[in-house]
């Protein structure tokens, strides 16, 4: 009975420590709306990380891949809000922009970003496979 208790405990801590990693991970976010964005800002409502990094603002259309960057802040572990990146270059009513949560690993200065569209500097943060981002459309 010892040992069936034991491994029954055993079971249930390692469920436990997967479903904190699992839940961990689907912490991460970016909440954004459609905007006005003709005062050469973008604001990301909400952002989830789970370390330091960055809102990185790459332009986008239909297709939904990542184009060029186009602004971008800097984040803080936890919970961000109102993150506002000055946009770089103008953005026209309609034009849809993708937020994408970023990290500052693997770069050579920490605080400063690094990214290049491709690269793996300060480079995106995926989970599943997939990018943590929102897009939103200029208004």
């Amino acid at each position: 009975m010892t040992q069936l208790k034991s491994m029954t405990l055993g079971i249930i801590a390692a469920a436990a420590i997967g479903t904190t990693a699992f839940a961990g991970h689907h912490m991460m976010s970016v909440k954004g709306v459609d905007q006005d964005v003709s005062g050469g800002t973008v604001v990301a409502d909400e952002i989830m990380a789970e370390a330091n990094g960055w809102l990185v603002v790459h332009r986008t259309d239909a297709d939904m891949k990542p184009g060029p960057v186009i602004g971008y802040a800097p984040l803080g572990k936890g919970k961000n809000t109102d993150v506002k990146a000055i946009l770089q270059e103008p953005v026209k009513s309609g034009e849809m922009m993708m937020l994408m949560l970023h990290g500052e690993e693997g770069g050579m200065k920490t605080g400063i970003f690094e990214y290049t569209l491709g690269a793996k500097e300060d480079g995106p943060i995926k989970v599943d496979g997939k990018l943590v981002m929102s897009v939103v459309t200029a208004e």
